[in-house]
């Protein structure tokens, strides 16, 4: 759906996307148990922390904001992440498999190969 609309882009590293479409291969191919659903928690949240550094952290090394403003930015970040990872958390907990193939098919639709 995003390619067809505007999108925000921020780059990811490649090891992440290879996390990602390797473990929604997994869980289609496996079903999404404990130990996946755990993965699947942990790769929406190092998704979710690359974005928000790009997002909000970025802009501040790019225009050489000091250190006080930085730490300031951090902390608000990481309050904001400490409730993002609870609410992740929950919602995968409770999430039956309907609900998990929705969580892979939006990763996969915001994955996006780099242009060349």
């Amino acid at each position: 759906m995003p390619k067809h609309q505007h999108h925000l882009v921020a780059p990811i590293p490649e090891d992440l996307v290879n996390e990602a479409n390797e473990l929604i291969a997994d869980i289609r191919a496996n079903g999404a148990d404990k130990k996946r659903r755990e993965s699947l928690y942990n790769l929406i949240m190092r998704l979710t922390e690359t974005g928000v550094d790009f997002f909000f952290l970025e802009p501040l090394r790019r225009m050489e904001a000091g250190p006080v403003m930085q730490k300031m930015a951090q902390m608000g970040i990481g309050s904001m992440l400490k409730g993002t990872r609870m609410v992740i958390h929950n919602v995968l907990k409770k999430a039956n498999e309907k609900h998990v193939e929705g969580i892979l098919v939006f990763i996969e639709e915001i994955l996006f190969e780099p242009e060349s």
